[in-house]
């Protein structure tokens, strides 16, 4: 397989993802989040082209079954700055929807309404990143939560069922999450999928040159009285699900689904990536 792999978020054992396929347009992403959990990749902030992309996903496709869910993204994000440029998102698209499979958009993108009518003749689910609407110093370079939301609403517009990733959530600086699922319900969203912030040595430094006071707050929350899995240091699981139990009972009073991601807190009432909207 080229470009088209089977999704494996880094052997987590807390994932609860369905059985799907991950496929990343390009390699690397601009958005600049300082919180990234891919930048382990070389370059990662240098957002480039792949080399015969077209070509090599049709061969790909050729070797998975029909009617998969194809992920799109889970590393770099499918509407970097350059999307808007070379459309190399849009024909990947195109070719998917030949194909006839499910396609799951995991993006910050606003570029994704441009596909409207792509994503309302196949069988699409759209999720879009929000994690505050004060984002200028977490995503620099991600278009500002209001475009997102923009673009929600003209996507359900086209009847492509919409949710809201609200991942990830930060103690002592997300503190208007309900203002956010709130624009979010109005503008079309079915589902919310949450999750706290997990720490990355590389992350976790860029984070602190931002953050100092919060980093200073939380450093022994998660590097003393927190636990490590893979390469992830988490919050201690009692202050992981009071922070998540309040995501909850917002979704519960709206009355849509709500989930975590890599948590293990059993609280899923669907699908944790929103692949249940399909």
């Amino acid at each position: 397989m080229y470009y088209i792999h089977e999704f494996d978020p880094w052997k987590n054992r807390f994932c609860t993802c369905p059985k799907k396929y991950s496929l990343n347009p390009y390699t690397g992403c601009d958005h600049r989040c300082i919180y990234c959990y891919s930048t382990y990749i070389p370059d990662f902030y240098n957002c480039r082209r792949k080399k015969d992309l077209l070509k090599k996903i049709e061969k790909d496709l050729q070797k998975i079954p029909e009617n998969s869910i194809i992920s799109m993204s889970n590393s770099s994000d499918p509407y970097p700055t350059m999307e808007r440029v070379y459309g190399d998102t849009r024909r990947v698209l195109k070719i998917l929807k030949e194909y006839e499979m499910r396609v799951l958009i995991v993006t910050k993108g606003d570029t994704v309404k441009r596909d409207a009518d792509i994503l309302s003749e196949m069988r699409s689910v759209v999720t879009v990143t929000i994690t505050t609407f004060r984002s200028e110093k977490l995503e620099p370079n991600a278009p500002s939560p209001e475009e997102r939301i923009n673009a929600i609403r003209i996507l359900s517009d086209y009847g492509i069922p919409v949710g809201l990733r609200l991942d990830p959530v930060f103690l002592y600086l997300s503190d208007d999450y309900e203002k956010v699922i709130d624009e979010s319900v109005k503008a079309g969203i079915k589902h919310v999928t949450s999750s706290t912030y997990k720490v990355k040595k590389d992350n976790w430094e860029r984070f602190s040159r931002v953050y100092p006071e919060i980093a200073r707050k939380t450093w022994d929350l998660y590097f003393k009285k927190g636990m490590k899995v893979g390469r992830s240091y988490y919050l201690p699981e009692d202050i992981r699900r009071d922070m998540m139990e309040k995501v909850k009972r917002i979704c519960d009073n709206y009355g849509i689904s709500f989930s975590t991601c890599r948590e293990n807190l059993n609280m899923n009432s669907k699908s944790c990536d929103g692949s249940h909207l399909f």
